[in-house]
């Protein structure tokens, strides 16, 4: 059984940095795909960062370009989402996802395992 636990959410200022864990328990990801995704109520799930491997090509939103950054340590089985310069649009239940599958993992469809989700408040 696989599973990925996130932590480090929370309620924070406008400007305010927050750094995201995500653990994975089953299996190693290290030459797989794992990305961070985020969700407002019922609107659709969208992609903020992904990484093919853990030495791999990086993706980023558009929203979050410049602002976070995506990171992973094989010796953790573990995904990090560094997040400065928090604005209030970037309040969200944040995911971690991991692929079996290959490549920078752009698309909701290519993982296959999730976590439980972080909260991220933006008080402004």
């Amino acid at each position: 059984q696989v599973y990925l636990v996130e932590s480090g959410g929370g309620l924070v200022q406008v400007g305010d940095s927050l750094r995201l864990s995500c653990a994975a328990e089953g299996r190693t990801f290290s030459r797989h795909p794992m990305a961070w995704f985020r969700q407002v109520g019922e609107k659709e799930r969208e992609l903020v960062a992904s990484q093919s491997w853990s030495e791999g090509s990086i993706y980023y939103g558009d929203a979050v370009k410049g602002r976070f950054t995506i990171s992973r340590d094989d010796a953790k089985n573990a995904v990090f989402l560094q997040m400065n310069s928090l604005k209030p649009e970037d309040t969200a239940r944040y995911y971690c996802a991991a692929s079996n599958g290959y490549g920078l993992g752009t698309q909701r469809r290519e993982y296959d395992y999730w976590g439980q989700g972080t909260q991220v408040t933006v008080s402004s």
